[in-house]
């Protein structure tokens, strides 16, 4: 099992309800290929270093997991289509 960090940046714009539904639906994908979500890090909202679809902020989440090497693979394909994301890295963690 390998160690991943996924970072995802949401719109600000939508609601509450709409934001929360979309960091549950990432987990979702997640535990569904396999991995485990050891951790959630909200930042809440920031200032973006630069436009995005015309919006200058974002609500950003850091979701630490662990997997194989499959999944972070197939967690990107379903996040890259999700309207409520404009931005997303996902990287393995180095063995400290």
């Amino acid at each position: 099992m390998n160690k991943y960090e996924l970072a995802i940046v949401l719109n600000a714009k939508v609601e509450d309800e709409v934001r929360v539904a979309s960091v549950e639906k990432v987990k979702e994908y997640i535990t569904r290929f396999g991995g485990t979500v050891t951790n959630v890090d909200e930042w809440g909202k920031k200032r973006l270093a630069y436009e995005i679809q015309k919006m200058k902020e974002g609500f950003f989440y850091f979701i630490q997991f662990e997997s194989n090497s499959d999944c972070p693979n197939e967690v990107e394909k379903n996040v890259r289509i999700m309207e409520s994301v404009i931005r997303y890295l996902c990287v393995r963690q180095d063995a400290k």
